[in-house]
């Protein structure tokens, strides 16, 4: 059938005219510098092993991500379900007691995650093998941009102070390893390269809070 559609649409189906189409494989190098939002996507693209998991809810800071998956070993990608949050840290433990021998790596945005904090004692009870990355912008980023979408301009001091994380800042070092979730938390490219190729040589559950600049 795909045969006569691409004869009827006069389209050729040589190997050559297929391959040019295929996504072909390619690591992003390692970052260097200060940490943003895309530096800490390649970082993990760079290093996630094969057949790992990934369960996305960095929402605004993971965007940049799907620009680099195609090109990646084989992996598994579970991501949002529709517009809410909070089901990122429970759904990496569901994957990693499903898969237990497989790598899951958590791209977690840090409002998001105080919905379903709890699941870090869970994650450690388990020994799960949950490597989950908090994306610290140290606030409600998709709140303002979806404000931003619906025509405000600009918002007021108020609005702002609803949306913030950051008063009082929140220690996810303390609060990863008083569920006994071994943390760091990192500001640059090269420290989340070196902590990130640590947790995935180890067993159990890890969290890297990623200070986004």
């Amino acid at each position: 059938m795909l045969q006569a559609l691409a004869e009827e649409l006069g389209a050729s189906s040589s190997k050559d005219n297929i391959s040019s189409l295929l996504a072909k494989y390619e690591l992003p190098p390692p970052p260097t510098g200060k940490l943003t939002a895309q530096k800490m996507c390649a970082a993990i693209a760079a290093l996630q092993p094969e057949n790992c998991i990934i369960v996305d809810e960095g929402v605004t800071s993971s965007a940049s991500y799907y620009s680099i998956a195609p090109t990646l070993k084989p992996y598994s990608h579970l991501t949002l379900t529709g517009g809410a949050i909070g089901q990122g840290m429970p759904c990496a433990l569901g994957a990693a007691l499903a898969c237990p021998d497989r790598k899951v790596i958590n791209i977690e945005a840090d409002g998001s995650a105080m919905y379903t904090l709890q699941a870090l004692w869970s994650q450690a009870h388990e020994k799960t093998n949950v490597i989950t990355l908090i994306c610290s912008n140290r606030k409600y980023f998709t709140i303002e941009y979806e404000c931003l979408r619906a025509g405000y301009s600009s918002l007021g001091k108020e609005a702002k102070a609803l949306m913030s994380l950051d008063n009082p800042p929140l220690d996810w070092v303390k609060l990863s390893r008083g569920m006994n979730v071994p943390a760091v938390s990192v500001s640059t490219a090269e420290e989340l390269v070196k902590e990130l190729k640590a947790a995935l040589n180890q067993s159990g559950p890890h969290l890297i809070e990623v200070v986004l600049g």
